[in-house]
């Protein structure tokens, strides 16, 4: 007799559990995306302006549930916002309780910005400087504070903030990013503390050079290489690096990690 089959989706982490994922549609909010879907998390995949990508996204991860279950049911969603803007962020918590009758569990903030010109504190205008803090720094206070009161209660409630190393790093031409997401690394920690009692654990990922269309924009064959050979794997890091990262602390097993910044860089310095 056949051994009977042990892989459905009930067995998984993250089933029952609800996660919006703000930037899904490319680059690391994709791989997130994907990867918390593989652990049983249904899915608001949050797009900006990559509407087909992101609807295309959504369109494989049902179709793969449908494959592998008896129901019809979407295990993801995209929704179109600017993370920026209250009324955005406020629908896609409400997308969530609408698309899948519950409360939202999870939330991973990676909607991100970053100047290509990559300029000095000298050679950056109020437009571009205003603009990163907007998205950045903004986005992460408004997802964070929509989850802070509507994420579910009970167990299994996770915020993760998305950084960078760089703010370790401090390097030449990131003043305007790396100031944005200091910020957001120190509301992180505040906010871990102000859940006390709630049962939600707030944290930042924080990764080093990825490769991905944002950190590839406006840099020559040069620098890429000259930031390959300052990681001591010498290698780019890959989206799922930072993927399997952001698994683990929304699953029971990251409980116990609360108010943190993971770098996850490769051991890159900073």
């Amino acid at each position: 007799m056949a051994a009977p089959n042990t892989t459905t989706t009930k067995f998984l982490p993250l089933t029952g559990r609800v996660a919006i994922v703000t930037g899904a549609s490319r680059g690391i909010g994709r791989a997130i995306a994907i990867h918390l879907r593989s652990l049983g998390a249904k899915l608001v995949i949050n797009y900006a302006s990559s509407s087909s990508q992101a609807d295309l996204l959504a369109s494989e991860l049902n179709s793969s549930a449908a494959e592998n279950t008896t129901t019809s049911s979407p295990v993801a969603v995209a929704v179109k916002g600017d993370v920026s803007t209250p009324a955005d962020v406020k629908s896609l918590f409400d997308r969530a309780e609408e698309e899948f009758k519950t409360p939202a569990h999870i939330l991973v903030n990676c909607a991100g910005v970053l100047d290509p010109k990559y300029p000095t504190l000298a050679n950056t205008t109020i437009e571009d400087w205003e603009s990163t803090f907007n998205v950045n720094t903004k986005g992460a206070f408004l997802c964070c504070r929509e989850a802070v009161n509507r994420l579910a209660r009970g167990g299994g409630g996770r915020i993760i903030l998305i950084s960078t190393s760089i703010v370790g790093a401090a390097l030449p031409g990131y003043a305007a990013y790396a100031a944005s997401k200091a910020a957001v690394e120190m509301m992180t920690k505040i906010v871990a503390k102000e859940l006390k009692g709630t049962g939600i654990t707030v944290n930042c990922v924080a990764p080093g050079p990825v490769a991905t269309e944002l950190f590839f924009e406006g840099k020559s064959e040069e620098m890429v290489q000259k930031v390959v050979d300052a990681c001591p794997l010498g290698r780019l890091g890959q989206p799922n690096d930072v993927a399997h990262i952001v698994g683990l602390l929304v699953s029971d097993a990251g409980e116990w990690v609360n108010g943190q910044v993971i770098r996850v860089n490769g051991g890159f310095v900073v």
